[in-house]
Formats: structure tokens, sequence, C-alpha cells
């Protein structure tokens, strides 16, 4: 996988409560010498320590949490390979016996070395700023089945290597090399010669592989299930061992990077990266195309004469060396075995003794004449952005004071004083993030850099030199005023508590955090050095702020009224992302120079923050025996309520969840809107009051349900209940100004069609609105809300308050009184009215046709080449057992089916298949995600056909020796313990808030497990998928090829296939292009851009953008075929189809 795009700092506000703050990374690192700047060394840094949140490992440097009962132990192999164990035996406990593992292991090999299909990495992870369109696997509604463990269980064991080299290191004629060289590396051993051994193994026993090439380092990791962890380890090491990386592998895997890289075109986090970085000094790595493609990789080596595989091999004989590896592995044993395992096993990588790459002596790389201005950038979705960045020196040997942190806490503050308090009380935006993430791209041993980033409303965007005037107002007052202790103590106390009450997290999350942190920090701070404030340094942090002045800032505006306007006349070369540059307006640039600024008395300093927890002590249960599964504690014709006391993971930590039930919610589209507009504006009014809590690690959430509104919260619970109270009174309380609810209007409106542009959404989407009774869509919310006023608004929550029925439950620290007293404090606030039970909303399911059921739309981004195809199979209404045998089936099929379709068949980077539980129904799907430029959907479709085929052929040559061990495999990963308090909560409140209240499923399924045979597993999958009476329904979002170039290849599309504008007028279009914007797009160069942010041509260009915009209605463009096939169902309207199927009857769960 290539180079992670992080969440940036903060979670943008749209289904729930922000997030808490990304935390800034700071590398270990040295400083380079910068030619116009230099942070210096500074001897003035004070330890200002609180209560020490960590203790020293007896026997061991490593610092851990007061709370951490893992054990630790670093090792340093005889060929400089750094590694830390981590064992999760308690001290005293000793790990079980493993019976026969080696033997079986050894069989396994020799089955799996039979086998002809090969593999490039297992699955497919983008960690994406915005997330990939095509990634996102979107949890289904009613589908709580897969969210279950065993509490007499065990943990998996997981590791991750990662090494000193990424895709700064790669060639200047090979663009990707880095990228391409992660995918080769896990395609076989010498020892394990099969492409696919090490994914099958994984799989096979309940685990995960994959894996991401970064900046300045390349990380692998996987977890198995404990038993088979050492012959894992065997497997794995080989690719540093001895890979096989065939000559034949290599035109197979460049498509799969294309195919990645495509996948990602419509990201803007991504464009905007790509665009920032082609701003840097020629030849600086920070220009560099990372992500590669079959241009980078193919057609231009092939052109320069350049062998791609002799360059493929020296990259990994010079820059994958032990020396250079760290090593993470973490399991349920004692230290001893896995120090004896790791160096029997990874010993033999080779270490060539060459250093890695150093970057530190470059120069800043954006000290350019092209930074400093102002781009003009048309995004792929519908939005209205500023980002400001700066480029700031390296900050890697400053860890232990973090300036960044500080600054970013005060620059993404939300409470009065701050810069989005200001522009929201302004309606010029609606949210900010600000700081420096922890990916290579922006924190890294040549340079830092800091970016604030606000999303605009239509006002915003007009005033957008007004909205810089204030961010650098508060810049200056920053530098006015100073660093602030007081500041400091606060997020170094929110630190040292969330340390020294950390909570475990899932090895294999665990394990790839840590092997990057040993090649970050020393070995006494692998566990403490990305996360904790050791020093006060305000000298640091003022030599930071010093640097972040107008004159010294990249600024990008986002806006698709650039595209009406025509001004946008380059294109980064890559991602072809359309913008245009120009100066910083003088006059701009003078007010921002000002000594008057920094003087406004609207923007100060953030107050002390009331939600920081004090009290850490754990509460007696007030109820035996202890609890094992929630208890009611309250049931009336208002409430239900719920409650467990934490008596397993001993953290001072609660857990609250309210759902406010009502059967105006989920009737129509409108009133699905008119929640999300509520929601909206209660997170905008929150803001201010609970920001502060969100970073004291208090959490939460509202989502929007069809069913009505779900309200978490979550953090330490000694102020968890003033958090409550507040969002409480919010809702009593509700009363937006009419110009707050049109600006919101708006921006939903933006967030709806965004949503629609995503073929992954739009997938799942029409499937659940053909399913379900009770769905809409995005594009029917985005029809209706232009139809919705603000006295709607009022008038319905009103009625949302007066029929309504509570049930909650409380989970953690907390008493049964206090749970009692959320209740009672909810309902009186609200002046609730019970709802008749009679009257509450109960989603039912469509029951499709004995036939194959074909649903084809086309995209509605003209530019995004991507298609999706989810085949979907409906099973019926759910038992345990049968929920059982879709697993099963589920878990059987993953390998086989990325492997055949994604390595083999080479249909796209994103393929999976998915065990389905909609509302009580059950099903199975297959999602292949490819491209429209290489094959057609119906190719596609047909493939996935196929492949069932083959997948039933590998069920019928199953013996019961390999039936019993798939059980064993999945009766052990149910099994798999909590890692912490939220898995618990999260898992009964999926019981409660779908009404099943099966707190024991997963016992039961696992008692279901035992008894299945090998004939009805065999049957389960033939009857549903196969058999002539199958229930299939294949949703396909076609991508336009129109823009993209066509490759030859048996199903390809051709470049005459295109796709028209899906966005059908339902209103007059002459509007589009107005007189105002046919008077810029006829003005020449830089006149007409100069006047694109001007305030006045910018409003009336604003007014005539939405009015297009407006008359635009979201409709679903059909593709159907002219001839229909005999017990073949072609959908040409939607509605139609749905009201033609009859409804299953309410599914209740059998047991």
């Amino acid at each position: 996988m290539l180079s992670r795009y992080f969440h940036r700092f903060r979670s943008l506000m749209h289904s729930g409560c922000p997030l808490s703050p990304k935390k800034a990374k700071i590398e270990a690192g040295q400083f380079s010498t910068w030619s116009r700047m230099t942070i210096g060394e500074t001897s003035s840094a004070s330890s200002a320590e609180c209560d020490c949140p960590f203790i020293q490992q007896p026997g061991s440097i490593i610092r851990k949490s007061l709370n951490d009962t893992r054990q630790y132990r670093i090792v340093t192999l005889s060929n400089s390979l750094k590694v830390l164990l981590i064992s999760d035996l308690k001290p005293g406990e000793v790990a079980a016996v493993l019976q026969d593992e080696e033997s079986e292991d050894e069989e396994e090999e020799s089955d799996e070395s039979g086998s002809e299909r090969s593999e490039g990495e297992s699955g497919s992870e983008v960690e994406d700023g915005d997330r990939s369109d095509i990634e996102e696997e979107i949890e289904e509604p009613g589908d709580f089945s897969n969210h279950t463990k065993h509490k007499d269980s065990e943990k998996l064991s997981a590791a991750a290597l990662c090494i000193g080299v990424g895709s700064f290191s790669d060639p200047p004629d090979i663009p990707g090399l880095a990228h391409f060289l992660e995918h080769m590396v896990f395609m076989g051993s010498e020892k394990y010669p099969d492409e696919n051994a090490f994914d099958a193994f994984i799989k096979k026993h309940g685990g995960n592989d994959n894996a991401y090439t970064d900046c300045e380092r390349t990380v692998f990791y996987f977890d198995i299930q404990r038993k088979h962890f050492r012959h894992a380890l065997d497997i794995f090491a080989q690719f540093f061992t001895s890979p096989l990386m065939k000559q034949g592998a290599v035109d197979r895997e460049i498509k799969a990077v294309d195919s990645e890289f495509d996948m990602n075109l419509n990201s803007d986090s991504a464009r905007k990266e790509q665009l920032l970085g082609s701003l840097a000094q020629p030849g600086h790595p920070m220009g560099k195309f990372m992500w590669g493609n079959s241009k980078s990789l193919k057609t231009d080596t092939a052109a320069q004469g350049i062998d791609i595989y002799s360059r493929l091999q020296d990259f990994y004989r010079k820059h994958y060396s032990a020396n250079v590896m760290t090593l993470a592995v973490q399991s349920k044993d004692s230290l001893d075995n896995l120090e004896e395992w790791v160096t029997e096993i990874f010993s033999k990588v080779p270490n060539n003794n060459m250093p890695k790459d150093n970057f530190d002596h470059l120069k800043d790389p954006f000290e350019t004449h092209n930074f400093n201005k102002l781009y003009k950038v048309i995004p792929v979705k519908n939005l209205d952005h500023l980002e400001i960045t700066w480029a700031l020196p390296p900050l890697g040997k400053h860890y232990r004071a973090k300036p960044l942190n500080y600054i970013s806490w005060l620059l993404g503050h939300e409470e009065k004083g701050s810069i989005i308090s200001y522009l929201k009380k302004k309606l010029w935006a609606l949210s900010i993030t600000s700081g420096n993430g922890d990916g290579g791209f922006e924190f890294n041993s040549t340079h830092s850099s800091f970016s604030i980033s606000i999303t605009l409303t239509e006002e915003g965007f007009i005033h957008v030199a007004e909205v810089l005037t204030v961010v650098f107002d508060y810049l200056a007052m920053l530098r006015r005023v100073g660093p602030c202790y007081r500041g400091f103590k606060e997020i170094q106390t929110i630190e040292n508590n969330d340390f020294r009450w950390q909570e475990q997290s899932e090895p294999v999350d665990y394990v790839e955090k840590i092997c990057e942190n040993m090649q970050l920090y020393p070995p006494e701070e692998y566990l403490t050095g990305d996360s904790l404030l050791f020093e006060y340094n305000p000298q640091l942090i003022e030599q930071c702020q010093n640097l972040m002045t107008p004159d010294r800032a990249n600024i990008m505006v986002f806006s698709k009224k650039f595209e009406e306007m025509g001004i946008c006349n380059q294109k980064e070369k890559w991602f072809q992302t359309d913008h245009c540059v120009e100066d910083v307006p003088e006059e701009w640039m003078q007010a921002w120079m000002s000594p008057d600024l920094g003087n406004n008395p609207e923007l100060h300093l953030p107050k002390e923050n009331e939600f920081i927890a004090t009290d850490f002590s754990l509460k007696e249960p007030d109820m035996t025996p202890v609890m094992e599964f929630p208890v009611v504690i309250l049931d009336n014709e208002q409430s239900k309520i719920w409650y467990m006391k934490d008596m397993h993971f001993n953290v001072p930590k609660g857990y609250i969840f309210f759902h406010l039930i009502s059967p105006i919610v989920g009737q129509t589209p409108q009133s699905m809107v008119l929640m999300d507009l509520m929601v909206q504006l209660l997170q905008l009014k929150l803001a201010e009051e609970i920001y502060s809590a969100d970073l004291a690690q208090l959490s939460c959430a509202a989502k929007v349900l069809e069913s009505g509104l779900e309200l978490q919260f979550s953090g330490f619970n000694h102020k968890l209940h003033a958090l409550f109270r507040k969002v409480v009174n919010a809702i009593a309380d509700f009363n937006p100004s009419e110009d707050l609810f049109s600006t919101v209007k708006e921006q939903t409106k933006k967030m709806y069609y965004n949503t629609c542009i995503k073929p992954n959404h739009v997938v799942r989407e029409i499937r659940l609105a053909i399913l379900q009774d009770r769905f809409w869509p995005s594009t029917d919310k985005h029809f209706v809300v232009d139809s919705l006023t603000y006295d709607m608004l009022m008038s319905f929550v009103q009625q949302f308050r007066t029929q309504v029925f509570i049930e909650g439950m409380v989970h953690g620290n907390m008493t049964v009184q206090e749970a009692l007293d959320l209740e009672e404090y909810m309902c009186k606030q609200l002046k609730c009215s019970a709802a008749p039970k009679s009257s509450l909303p109960k989603t039912r399911v469509h029951q499709l046709p004995a036939k194959t059921s074909y649903c084809r739309v086309k995209t509605f981004n003209p530019t995004d080449c991507n298609s999706v195809v989810t085949n979907y199979y409906q099973c019926g209404p759910e038992n345990l057992r049968l929920a059982a045998l879709n697993e099963l089936v589920i878990m059987r099929m993953e390998e086989p089916c990325f492997d055949i379709l994604r390595t083999r068949e080479q249909l796209g980077y994103s393929v999976f298949c998915t065990h389905r539980d909609t509302n009580g129904v059950l099903g199975m799907s297959v999602t292949v995600c490819t491209q429209a430029n290489k094959f057609k959907t119906q190719y596609v479709d047909e493939h996935i056909e196929m492949f069932l085929n083959e997948f039933d052929e590998m069920l019928q040559k199953m013996s019961e020796e390999e039936f019993e061990s798939l059980v064993n495999a999945m009766i052990t990963t149910k099994k798999c313990e909590d890692s912490h308090m939220g898995e618990v909560a999260d898992r009964n409140w999926g019981q409660i808030v779908h009404q099943q209240y099966i707190f024991d499923r997963r016992q039961k399924t696992i008692a279901e497990l035992e008894k299945l045979t090998l004939q009805e597993f065999r049957k389960w999958h033939y009857q549903n998928t196969l058999e002539s009476e199958r229930k299939k329904l294949s949703v396909q979002v076609i991508g336009d090829c129109q823009e993209h170039r066509s490759i030859s290849g048996g199903g390809v599309c051709s470049t005459e296939v295109k796709s028209p504008n899906t966005m059908e007028q339902t209103s007059n279009s002459s509007g589009l292009y107005t007189s105002e914007l046919k008077d810029v797009r006829n003005m020449k160069g830089s006149s007409r851009e100069s006047v694109a942010l001007n305030p006045e041509m910018s409003r009336r260009v604003a007014e005539r953008c939405s009015e297009a915009r407006n008359g635009n209605k979201l409709r679903y463009q059909m593709v159907c075929s002219e001839q229909c096939e005999d017990g073949v169902v072609e959908v040409a309207d939607i509605t139609d189809f749905k009201e033609s199927l009859p409804l299953f009857p309410i599914c209740k769960l059998l047991l």
C-alpha cells in the first residue's frame, strides 16, 4: 500500500461530534541547515512534569504505562536487526501449551505449495484524509454479528517490520519504485515459493496482513491465531531473506499498482499533496511522484530502455537490509520463547551494512518562488475550502518538547476567542483543523509542514481575504502574548492521564505503531516518544511561531466555482488537478503585515479546561454477583435503561449510550434531512462549549438512524456527566438562527452531493434502497433539501421530542444511581412525551425475486473512471445456525476471492467478499472495484460468477479434516479476547440498538458451529449463489472512461464508450453560464485570475453558481440492455422495482 494519507488532526463534523485532535508526531532525527531560517538549540527547556504516568519495567530500560500488564524485551540480532518482544502474559502467568503445532503447520505448508495462484498484497488499505472512494466498507444496518467475542479466549498474535527506506529513495527515472517493491516482495520466497502461501496461511487461521510505503519508511504487518504464529513468522521473514520476485509477476503487479493509483485519482487529499509536492525545489524528494503507475513503471521505463526488473532487484539488495530494519512482535507467549523464535528466524535476513539514505542535508524543499503564492484549485468534491501551509525546519530531535502540539492546540481550538469561533459568528466558516500530521509527507527529515484547513461557507468564499486576515491576526496575537505555560501544562496533563490509563489496542495496530517508533526514538522512549510531552520549551515554540508569517505561507483555495469561472488553466502532471496560481494581492499582504495586527479583543487564548479529570478512583459494584452482561434497571412507557459495571479492565472510564426512537424519523427523505440538519446545527452550537471536553479525551457522537437519534459518550467518568448534560441542554434549548440554518442547509446539500460522487457509497445506497423499506439514499435527500424551511425544522424538532421512546445503556466505572440520574435528566430537560411502542419504527426487508436482477447506473462524476460491482445474494431470514454457516462460507471464500479476482484476473485493486445481515435477513456479497477504461462491469460480473463456480469446486474437494480445521479456526476467532472496555460496550450496545438482546451471541454461535456438517456447508453456498432459484442482485456503478487512457485486453472498454453527464437538469440550465461568468471567462490571463476572488465578483458568481446547482437534481441514470434474457430482471426504475417486491415479515432472530 502506498504512503498513508492520515486524517489531519481532527475529523470534520458531519455525523458526530469531533474526535480528539491529531497529535503532532515528532521524529527523532537531526536538523538540517536551512538557507533562510534555522531553529537552533535552546538550553532553557524545563522538565515540567506532572505525576509520572509511566514506570520502568524491571530489568529493562522500557518505560510503559502504569496500566500496562504486558512484558517487554529489546533484542538486537547478530545481523543488527532490532527487535522489541512483547508478551501478553501477565507476571507469573504461564503460556498455554500448543498442541501439535509444528506437525500441523508442516502439513499445511506442503498443501499450500501446490497452488499455482498468486497474490500481491493482502487487502487494500487506504488511510486517506478523506478516505478512498473505493475502499471504504460501511457497516450494514442491523449487522452486529461480527462484533462479539468470547470471554475465555486469547488475543491474536501479531508482528510488524519497518524498513528505513521509502519513496524518498526512488531513483529519479523510476517514480514509485519503492511502492512497487513493497508489492513484489510479498510474491513468494525460495522457502515458500507459492506466491499465495503467506496470505492463504494467514486467512486460514483468522488473521490479516498488509503493508504500506511512506516517504522514508516501509511497513509490513500481520496478525494470526497464536497457535500458528511461529510458522507465520517464518513465512513472513522469508520475504526479507530470499524473496522470489519473479520476472513473470512484474507486469501483473504493475497493473495492481496502477489500479491503486486510479482508485485514488479522485481523492482530494491525495491530489492536494501531489500538487503541493510539485512546488518543491527541483531534485528534492518532496517533489517525487511516490504512488507509481503504469506510466512511471512501464511506459516511461520502456521508452528509456530501463530494465525495471533489474533495477527492482538492485533497489531491494541496497535498501532491504537487516541493519535498517526494526521488528515488533506480540503474542501470549513468554519472552524467552519469542526471543528464541525471532533469533532463529530473522537472524538470516541479510545485512549489507550500508547506512540508510540520509536526507538531513537537504535545504527547505519549498524555498522556491512557487510556494509563497495563492493557488486556486478545482476539487473533486463540491466544497469551498481554504488551506494555509508553512514549511518549517525538521523538528525531529525536539520530540520531548513537541512545539507543534502546543501551536496546534491553540489554532485548532473552537471555544470563544478562537479563530473558528470568530469565523462562525460571521457565518464565514463551519470547521477548522490545524497542525502537523504523522505521515511522512508532512513530517520527515527534510522539513515539517504545518497547515490550517478551514471549511468555508458561501459567504466565507466571498470573504476569503477577511478569513485569512483573521488567521494572521490570531497568529500575531500569539506572537505578542508569547507561549503560555498553563496551556502547555493542560496538554501535558491530558496526555499523561491518557497514557497512565491507556487500554490495550489490537495487537496488530500496536506492533505497527511500535515498529515505526523504533526507527524514530531511543529505546527507552519506544512506547512514550510519540505521545508524552516531557519538557516545556517556550523558546522553541516562539521560534516556530515566528516562522508562521503571511509572507512565508502557501495559500490554496479549493472551490467548484473556479470551474464555472474557467480560470484554472494549469494541470498537475500526475493527478491532472486543475489549478491556477497568482501572487498574493499586495493590499492583502500589507493588511496582514500591519503592526496593528494582533490586537483584536475577540481573539484571545482559551480559558482553563474544565473537563480535565482529577478523580480516577474505581467505584465498588453495587450489584452482585459480578455482571457478565447488561441488566435492565428501568423499564417504563418512556424509557428502558440497561446497566453494566465493568469489573475486568479496571479503568476509571465510562460509556453512555442513548437511542431516541421516534416514529416521525425515517418516514420520508424530508424527515431524514431534517434530522441531519438538526444534528449539524447542534454540533455547531456545541463546539464552543464542549471542545475542551474533546481535548480532555471525552468524546461524544450523534448519529442519525432511520429509527431516530443515537447519542454516544465515552471517556474518564469523572467529567462525563458534565459533557452529557451540556449536550442534552443543547437539544432542549435548540434554537438556531435562520441565517445559520440557511448556511448549514447549503453545506448539508454539498455533503449529499459528495456522497453521491463516491462509487462505493452509491453501490451501497442502491442496494439498501432496494432491500429496506425505510432507507433514503443521498440522491433523495439532495432532491428535497432545498424545499425545507426553518419553520419546518423547528416544528420537526418539537414533534421529535414529544414522540420519543428512550432506550439507553450505561457501562463502565459508574453506578446504578448515576445511570438512572442520566435518564431522569434527559427526560426532564427534553420534556419528552412517550411514543406508543406500537408506533415505533421497525425496518422490514424486501424479498428479491428468484432471478438475477441487474441495477446499473452511471457515475455521477464525469471525470471518475472507477467502477464498482457488488453482486449480492439474498439468503433469507436469519437464525444463529444459518448465520454461522454464512460467516463460515465467507471466511473460506475471502482468500481465494482476493487471489483469483484481484491477483490472477487483475480485475481491480480492491476485491472483497462480505457476510451481510440486513435487519435480520442474511446475504453474502462479492465486490470488485475496477476502472471503466480497463473492464466493463458486465465482464466483471461474469468473472465473479466464474469465481463462484470455481469456489464451489474447491468446496466439493474439501475433506472432512479441512472442514474441521476451518470450523476450529472460526471458533478460535470468535473466542478472541477483548482488548479494551470499548469493545465490550460497543458489542452490548449493538445488541440493544438493534433490539436483539442476545448478549451471549458469540457463545451460542460457537455451539452452532460445532454442529455444522460439511454437506450443509457445501449446500448453503451452492443454493444461495449458483442454484437457478438463487436471489441475486448485481448493483453496478459504471465509471466514465472518457478522459482516461484505455488498455488492450479481454473485456476492455474502448475510449468510445463515454458516459454523459449524469446530473440531469430538472429546470432550465441556461443560467449555468450567466453574464457574470461570461465576463470572467472572457478576461485574459492574470486579469481573469485576479478578479476571481474579488469580493463583489465572487458574490455574484457564488450566487449564480448556487442557482445553477440548485437547478440540478441528482438522478440515477440507469443503464439497461436492449434485450433481457430469460430469468433476468433489468431494473429501469429503482422505486418501481422496489415497490414490486414483497416484504419479509419483521425479522426477529431465531435461536
